[in-house]
């Protein structure tokens, strides 16, 4: 069994219109999710912990600002979720805007950027920045962002980005068939 908190304003969002996210979830991991104010349960109806952990994952992904449909990219086995807590990185509340709005930028280009260039999706939402991607793109991603919080100029970020997939792309075929 899981316990999350999740902030109030995303529980409806968790729900959805006449529970119909909530059942979805819940249909496709085989799990039960019961809410209480901000409080979430979740717990596996057949004691698979792996369904339980993914439909933790989804319902965490929602509390920290994906849609449901980004966030039920987690039902694939390729995708993970990487939560970034900002108070790991600074203390001040000035310092917590001052990180988000360099990694949003103006108008979100920054954040439109990072996700086109590793292929994930990003969330700044509270004091967490979170990203939804295979393994490989949220490493990327989640490199990107934390050059950003540490001060590095918006076009290294970008440099080192795509240099990096230009690595991968040269890279020699390792024999194994990509998972669509």
């Amino acid at each position: 069994m899981q316990y999350l908190k999740i902030p109030e304003e995303r529980i409806a969002v968790l729900i959805g219109e006449r529970g119909c996210i909530k059942k979805t979830i819940e249909a496709k991991t085989r799990t039960k999710i019961e809410i209480e104010e901000t409080s979430v349960t979740v717990e596996s109806e057949d004691g698979n912990s792996m369904e339980e952990l993914i439909a933790g994952n989804i319902v965490l992904a929602i509390g920290r600002g994906f849609n449901p449909e980004i966030a039920s990219k987690l039902l694939q086995d390729e995708y993970t979720l990487e939560v970034l807590h900002l108070r790991d990185y600074v203390n001040t509340p000035s310092s917590f805007e001052r990180v988000k709005s360099r990694v949003i930028g103006e108008k979100g280009r920054c954040r439109k950027n990072i996700e086109e260039l590793t292929g994930s999706y990003l969330s700044i939402y509270g004091k967490t920045i979170s990203i939804i991607g295979s393994f490989d793109d949220t490493a990327l991603a989640k490199e990107a962002v934390t050059m950003l919080i540490g001060g590095a100029r918006h076009a290294s970020v970008y440099r080192m980005l795509e240099k990096k997939r230009a690595e991968q792309r040269d890279a020699p075929w390792s024999g194994e068939i990509p998972k669509n």
